[in-house]
């Protein structure tokens, strides 16, 4: 069972249903503290379907909040989502600007997530 990410009745990730699940489940707890919309929206095929627009500001915001601090606790509870999140960006051919600080770090962990999500 899946739990697909559809972007314009395509569908850009097809995660494995608990994994699809929890990732939702992360964006919109994320998105409420933010308090930005994901851009995700439940879909009658037991996934959601993606606002390329919203969604890409919610990313944007979850960065923005990521470089903002050195905490490593909020580092921590936050990279998963943040690299699964620029990994959609990056299948949706819409990848953001990272910091020199951060581009290499995260290109190699999207390497191994992209093996996962595609």
């Amino acid at each position: 069972m899946s739990y697909p990410f559809d972007l314009d009745g395509e569908t850009v990730w097809d995660a494995g249903y608990h994994t699809g699940q929890m990732y939702a489940f992360l964006a919109r707890s994320a998105a409420e503290v933010l308090e930005l919309p994901t851009g995700l929206t439940p879909n009658d095929q037991g996934g959601c379907d993606i606002d390329l627009p919203v969604f890409r500001v919610f990313v944007e915001g979850l960065y923005a909040t990521y470089s903002s601090t050195r905490n490593p606790v909020l580092h921590g509870l936050t990279r998963g989502l943040l690299i699964a999140s620029l990994m959609l960006l990056d299948q949706a051919g819409t990848p953001i600007t990272l910091k020199p600080v951060h581009e290499k770090a995260f290109r190699e962990e999207m390497v191994t997530f992209a093996r996962a999500m595609r």
